[in-house]
Order: structure tokens, then sequence, then C-alpha cells
């Protein structure tokens, strides 16, 4: 076809998981979590024996510039110092396959090394997960991958036969006649039509290197029967894994320990990191870019300014890159941002509702302390105040690309430290201004639930305030970040008029607004239970003695005498004393 990016090539599994092995073909997902449970990879077996279409494959060709790249990507050496095509659409597949055809480990969520086992039943032609059941059934193979292996080393008939002595040893265990021929050929079929699994046809796009990436998004809609979006970052970690894979390697590692508790490592309470997260930080910090598509074009080699591409520009970028990289991976860094951050009060994960909004600070900290040279404090002062106005106002949800970059580009025409500073408190003013705590805030505690933006701020500043669990002695810091035996937290979210109550007061559609909600440990959560305020309050005021009770209602924005308030009127005291919470912590900073 005249003028088309594509190729549509008919390719059998066995020979694209082949190309794969010997460095061909690139497949990233070998080094990145694999996401599908067993069921599916089952699932997926299962249609390939039965001859149904289990979607394309798309394939790009790399740039032609990368012979003298040694990018192996996956385990081991290849035949291939670097890919000839890239897969772009099928990596879990062809994941799951080559893990169970070849026996080759997958990453989990938590980067933790696993391998997929899947049983099957050659004469019913059925695939299970593997478990101690199908393991003990003389009828299935405990893995399939032990069929493919024989296979592959010439010993497949000593394996039928191996099969056909277990099934006659459970049979005679039972009582019952050995198999027959006529069964040992039913058996054989089964396995037979197991292995030709590998001469199954799948359709394949192959795409050529002309093709940027918004053409090869386009195809991927436009061909997924599910409408999934291919994401830029699909994009940026497989070409990192041609042109880069030591910084790939990199930010794989720092993420995954990000999941695992550990000293030493990028390990912290408050988010378990992706890669993206890492390469929007650097981009910024970097190239002073905030839409993640520029990091694919970065690495492409374009010169953002010109809009050139060339393989000189691209090994200038991945310096520059590589440099921020350092900055961003840096453990002093990052641990001292996260202990930035627990100054302003947030010290869970609980309380992030925007890692965005996380890793955008991250750079404008990063920018703090190498190009405007700030000192600690200052420094300090200026990142734990911007996090804690950003969060609290949700200022990085939306069009969060469109702001970040927009900052970058002002933060780049300034020159001196006192610059930076006078630019983010003017941030910070326009965005917390005395209208935003007397009205807009209140407003937003007027909403179901005890989640999101707001009310996460109003515990940020509970915590930096220093304030201690409504009725109770021990720091709401301390509680918050900690758990009681086995999985249940040790604090609770209560609420003060509690359900029970309001329905019997005809209140059911407002029960849940953010202003009715608290913090108590759950021993204290047990024990009030559906108890009306009015019969829960005056046992803690009696046992705390009345100025420690004081201290309590005035440290979780509790209108006096609320017990005995209308429900309705103590939402409206208590939302705008929440907000005075808030505005108060935030001053503390």
């Amino acid at each position: 076809m005249a003028g088309s990016i594509y190729t549509p090539i008919p390719l059998a599994i066995g020979n694209i998981l082949k190309d794969v092995l010997t460095g061909k073909i690139g497949l990233p997902d070998l080094q990145r979590p694999f996401v599908w449970k067993n069921d599916k990879v089952r699932d997926l077996l299962d249609s390939m024996l039965k001859g149904y279409p289990i979607g394309y494959i798309m394939l790009w060709e790399a740039p032609g510039d990368t012979d003298d790249k040694t990018a192996f990507i996956g385990t081991g050496e290849k035949a291939y110092k670097a890919p000839k095509e890239l897969v772009i659409d099928g990596q879990q597949r062809l994941t799951a396959l080559l893990s169970v055809f070849y026996g080759e480990k997958v990453k989990d969520k938590s980067y933790r090394e696993r391998i997929i086992r899947i049983a099957y039943d050659p004469v019913e032609r059925v695939f299970k997960n593997a478990d101690a059941a199908t393991d003990k059934d003389p009828r299935y193979v405990s893995s399939v991958t032990e069929v493919f292996q024989a296979d592959r080393d010439k010993t497949y008939y000593d394996y039928l036969d191996a099969f056909y002595e277990k099934i006659n040893e459970s049979n005679a265990k039972k009582g019952e006649e050995p198999i027959t021929n006529e069964e040992k050929y039913a058996i054989r079929r089964g396995f037979d039509d197991l292995l030709a699994l590998e001469n199954y046809i799948t359709p394949t796009l192959s795409i050529t290197s002309q093709a940027d990436e918004e053409m090869v998004a386009d195809i991927f809609v436009r061909v997924n029967s599910k409408g999934q979006a291919l994401g830029q970052d699909d994009f940026i970690m497989t070409l990192l894994s041609v042109y880069e894979p030591e910084m790939r390697e990199r930010i794989e590692t720092f993420c995954a320990n990000s999941h695992v508790a550990a000293q030493g490592t990028s390990y912290n309470p408050l988010i378990k990191v992706s890669p993206t997260h890492i390469i929007r930080a650097t981009v910024g910090l970097g190239f002073k870019r905030g839409r993640l598509r520029y990091a694919y074009q970065i690495m492409r080699g374009r010169d953002l300014k010109t809009k050139e591409t060339s393989a000189k520009t691209r090994s200038e970028n991945f310096v520059k890159f590589g440099d921020a990289l350092d900055k961003v991976l840096d453990l002093n860094n990052w641990h001292a941002y996260i202990n930035i951050l627990a100054q302003a009060g947030y010290i869970s994960a609980t309380q992030v509702t925007s890692a965005n909004a996380l890793f955008f600070c991250y750079a404008f900290y990063l920018i703090g302390k190498y190009e405007f040279k700030m000192e600690a404090l200052p420094l300090q002062k200026l990142t734990r105040r911007w996090f804690y106005a950003s969060a609290l106002t949700a200022f990085y949800v939306g069009s969060f690309e469109s702001d970040f970059e927009r900052q970058l580009n002002d933060v780049s025409a300034l020159s001196t430290a006192d610059e930076y500073v006078a630019y983010f408190e003017r941030e910070i003013g326009a965005m917390l201004t005395d209208d935003y705590f007397r009205v807009t805030l209140p407003l937003n505690y007027d909403a179901n639930e005890a989640t999101g933006p707001s009310w996460q701020g109003f515990v940020a500043a509970q915590v930096v305030l220093g304030v201690k669990v409504l009725f109770s002695t021990a720091p709401l810091a301390q509680l918050l970040t900690m758990g009681s035996s086995g999985k249940k937290n040790a604090l609770d979210k209560h609420h003060l008029f509690p359900d029970h109550y309001l329905k019997e007061q005809g209140y059911f559609s407002n029960r849940s607004s953010r202003a009715n909600f608290t913090y108590l440990d759950y021993q204290n959560n047990i024990y009030i239970q559906d108890d009306a305020p009015a019969d829960y309050v005056p046992r803690y005021r009696e046992a705390l003695g009345e100025d420690e009770f004081k201290r309590c209602c005035r440290e979780h924005a509790l209108p006096e005498g609320f017990e005995s308030m209308d429900y309705e009127e103590f939402l409206a005291q208590r939302r705008v004393l929440m907000a005075q919470l808030v505005k108060d912590g935030f001053e503390k900073l």
C-alpha cells in the first residue's frame, strides 16, 4: 500500500518469542511489573488452544542508528546488540507466553520475581492455575513449561512415558486397570496440541521507525478492541531500554525499592514510586518541561527549540537527562524531601491524594537547591509551604501538565533565590486568600465522606499543630503512622453524629458530611458505637476533666456544646472551625 507506515504480517507466536530471546525483538516488560494474574494467563492459553483470536501484536521498528548500542532488553546477553523492533502492543501477552513456554520469571507489582505455573489436563484439554490439588492429580501436568522444555531437550517421548506411568501408579493404588493404548493416544494428542501453540498465528503490525509516537498511539487505539490508551511512559521506557538501559535499570530499581521497607533505599511512607513519576521530575528539573510527551521527544533526539531531531542531539539530551536523573534518584535528596513533607503534616500514604503534586514539588525542591543554591532552612520552609498549599487546593489536578509547565517557564526567567522564593509566595498568596479560608474551604467540608485534598489538609494541619487523638492522650501523628494487631489500623474515622442516630433523626442524606468526621483510636470508636453525642460526650467530659475536654474540642474544630446542637447547626459551625484550623496549621509552616 503506497504511503503506508505499517506492514501487516501473520507471525507464529513461537517465532516471535524466539526473536525476543535472541534480542531481535525488544520486550521491555521483562523488566517491568507483570500485572496479569494467573487466571488471565490461563484464559490466554485456553483461547489459543481453541483457535480463538487473541488480538494484534504491534511492533515498532527501532531507529536505524542503534547498531553501535549494546542495549540488551530482557535477561542475559542476546545475539542482537540492539533490538530491530520494539513491542508496543502485546507486551503482557508475550511476557506471559515467554514465561509459560520458557520458564522465564516475571516481576509482580511489587517487583518481586515469581514463576507462572499453569497446569494442564491433556485429555480434557483444560488449563488450571497450578496448586496443591493439580500437583497431586496425575491427570494434570503441574506446569506446562515442563512439556515445552522436554520438547526442546528432545526428551518429549520420555516425558510421555513418565506421564503414562504416573497415571498407572495412581490407578493401581485405586485398584483400577492401567490406561489403554487408546487413552495413551488421547494424552499424546492433547500434548501435541499444546506444543502446537508455538505455531499459533497472530496478526502482527510492523510499524516503520518513521512513525512518531502520536501516530503509533493512534494506531494502537484504533486496532485495540478495548480502546485502551497507550501511555507516553510506554514509549519512554521502551526507548530507555534501547538507548540507556543503565538509566532504565536505575529507575526501575528506585521504584522497586520504594515498595518494600528497607534501610538505605527509596522506601518511604507516602508513595510507591512509578517510572512515570521519576521521568516527570527529571524532565522538569533538567529541561524545564512539564508535559510527559517531551520526554519521548528528548529521548528520540529532538531539539525542543529548533524541533530538529538528530543522533547528536539525542546524545546531548541523554547527558542532560542523566545529570538530572542523578539528582532525582539521590537518596539524600529524596529522604530530605520526604522529611520536609512530614514537617508539612503529610506522614501517611492515605494523605497523598495527588502523586503529581508530590513529584512536581520535588522537582521544584531540586531546582531551588541546585539552580538557585538556596540554603537548607529557607528551602525547607518554601517547599513545605508550597506542597501544603498545592495539595490542599488540588492545584496539580486537571490541567496539571499545563500548570507545571507554566511554572517551569516562569522559574526559568528568574535569577536569584530571593526571586524564586517571592515567585512561589505569590503563587501561594493567590491560592490561599482570605476568601478561600472564609468561603471556599468551609464549603469543601460540606461534601460527602472524609476523603479528598481538603480533608487530608485538615489532618495535615492537625499533625503540624501537634494535635492529640480525640478523647485520647496519644498524638495523632503517632497513630496515623502505625498499625495495631493484624491489618487493623490504629485509627478509625468516626462519625461525631453516628449514622444510626442520624437516620433516627431523619438526617439520612447529610450523614456523611466531611464536617461530621474525626479520627478516633479504634478502641474508643468501638466504645462509642452508635451513641448520640448527648450520650457519649458527658462520659468523656467527666473522665478528661473540663480543661482537657476543651483542649480536645479546640484541636478537633468542635464547637463548644456541640453535643447538644442541632445537626445542621453543628455542621455549619464546624466547617468554619475546620477551615480556621487549616489556616492555623499553614501559618505555623
